[in-house]
């Protein structure tokens, strides 16, 4: 193959999606974004360090506005069941409202009752309706909130299911009744749900080992997190997981999660270790006809697993630096926030390596998002 033959080629094979970015950040760190099905665009940023003026927003006038309101993002320590703490994830559901999933956890220190929750909030008055708390039991003192999905055909008003990616306890589901606040624990600390170890798992992004180094010269693996990214089938029977360190992808019986008469031993029997993804996620998603969707963090882009349980590259592209949440919107692009989460200082020996801004891109895929209701 001559020299000529060889650029065509490469231009052939780099042409795997057009990235288009939808909105810059010029502050803190993004994570998560949903998108309405009216087109609104919805961003939330959690308390790692950044100055976070607001831990929601909503895009508008291109400008990142507190939603749905200022006073709803102002954490009172007395209270902190009144307003947001720290946002990890924001959702629409299939009857167009927005959830907003607190961590109650800023810098991953230890939940307070009243912190971890889930929000509802009616997109159509932009007032809160909802307000989900989870009691100790269930948001131990280390566990960190997620990401959600959701089932509204399940129960009287639906289904959640959310991750628990602690860092320094104990993994798993927390599944919520949305009509009765009840919440419980499910694969609670079950091997699929943990982080791997440098024994098995070494990712690299950028061309380094992703480490945190300690004071004592040790390192450790770079944000050490279980159960992460979550997306449901679409037909609600499976919900699909998948460590954030790791490159596996789980699944579990939907069925088996919501019945409280089976014991977790019993729940487990139904996973289903659905294979390698091809580089370690942060954001599952998963679109109306059977695709399920990846962020690939190692190699800048997202991935596509089509019905026939074969993995694509649907776009790479080295501004995809850290992909961290994907959303499935209903004008057929899949939105995706670019947040360099990898070149924050204690991941760099003390050196802040992010090079603002931070991003929001989107990427036309001409598919519908899973809407159980």
């Amino acid at each position: 193959m001559g020299l000529e033959q060889a650029k065509d080629r490469l231009l052939v094979e780099e042409a795997l999606g057009e990235l288009e970015p939808v909105f810059l950040f010029n502050d803190a760190m993004p994570t998560g974004v949903a998108v309405s099905h009216s087109g609104r665009i919805f961003v939330n940023f959690p308390k790692w360090g950044d100055d976070v003026a607001f831990t929601v927003c909503e895009i508008r006038d291109n400008k990142a506005i507190a939603y749905p309101d200022q006073a709803m993002n102002q954490t009172n320590p007395n209270d902190q069941a009144s307003a947001f703490v720290s946002v990890q994830s924001v959702v629409v559901d299939s009857a167009d409202r927005l959830w907003i999933l607190d961590t109650g956890s800023p810098m991953f220190q230890p939940t307070k009752c009243g912190g971890p929750k889930l929000v509802c909030v009616d997109l159509s008055t932009n007032k809160v309706v909802k307000k989900i708390l989870f009691p100790e039991y269930i948001a131990l003192p280390t566990t960190y909130l997620n990401d959600v999905r959701f089932d509204l055909r399940r129960g009287e008003e639906g289904t959640a299911y959310i991750t628990d990616s602690a860092q320094n306890g104990p993994n798993g589901i927390i599944v919520v009744d949305l009509a009765t606040s009840t919440s419980w624990r499910r694969l609670h600390d079950h091997p699929s749900t943990k982080p791997e170890d440098l024994k098995t798992f070494l990712p690299m992004i950028e061309g380094r080992p992703f480490l945190e180094h300690q004071p004592d010269g040790s390192v450790k693996l770079g944000a050490s997190m279980g159960s992460d990214g979550i997306a449901i089938s679409s037909d609600g029977s499976r919900l699909y997981y998948c460590p954030l360190s790791s490159r596996r992808l789980y699944s579990v019986d939907t069925n088996a999660l919501v019945d409280r008469s089976l014991d977790d031993k019993a729940v487990a029997t139904t996973i289903i270790d659905e294979g390698d993804k091809g580089g370690a996620s942060d954001g599952l998603e998963s679109d109306a006809s059977g695709n399920i969707y990846s962020t690939n963090y190692e190699h800048n882009a997202i991935m596509r697993r089509t019905r026939a349980g074969i993995w694509e590259t649907i776009i790479h592209d080295s501004r995809l630096l850290w992909p961290d949440t994907l959303s499935l919107a209903t004008d057929g692009y899949l939105y995706v926030t670019a947040n360099q989460l990898h070149r924050q200082a204690k991941f760099n020996m003390g050196r802040d390596l992010r090079n603002k801004p931070y991003t929001l891109f989107r990427v036309r895929i001409d598919a519908q998002p899973v809407l159980l209701k």
